[in-house]
């Protein structure tokens, strides 16, 4: 599939890593390092913007390599572009850890995975057909 991309950093376009891998890292575009204190949220700019066919969104979601090493996350993960929007694929970072953490231009801060999803139409209803499960909800199938 082919996506249209306008690419105003310095960077790469993003891709692959591997044959295998669904999403595609995000790069800092920054003109300058920017120092997350432990808690603050920030919008990391990319530089980049696309255009995705109906019926396609591209998540955004953490790096599990920063997750882990250095606490950097991201605010509301997975984060959606939709469709329709044209503006520029921002990165809402968050540092969970005790420390400054620092983000330098073209460092990798996030993926990207493009995927398909449906639209639908409500049909309102008095009663929902019933399942094993039911109404069971968080720890209901036990600790083991």
């Amino acid at each position: 599939m082919q996506v249209q991309i306008i690419n105003k950093s310095s960077h790469a376009l993003p891709e692959y890593q591997t044959a295998g891998s669904a999403g595609m890292d995000l790069r800092a575009w920054l003109k300058e390092p920017v120092v997350l204190q432990p808690l603050e949220r920030r919008l990391i700019p990319t530089g980049l913007y696309i255009a995705l066919p109906e019926g396609f969104e591209a998540q955004i979601r953490p790096r599990s390599g920063l997750a882990i090493k250095r606490g950097l996350s991201l605010v509301n993960t997975p984060g959606t572009v939709d469709a329709d929007y044209r503006g520029e694929i921002m990165v809402p970072m968050i540092n969970l850890s005790n420390e400054p953490q620092e983000i330098s231009d073209g460092e990798r801060i996030a993926q990207m995975v493009i995927a398909r999803y449906e639209q639908i139409d409500w049909e309102p209803v008095e009663t929902l057909e019933e399942t094993l499960r039911g109404a069971g909800g968080f720890g209901h199938s036990g600790t083991h």
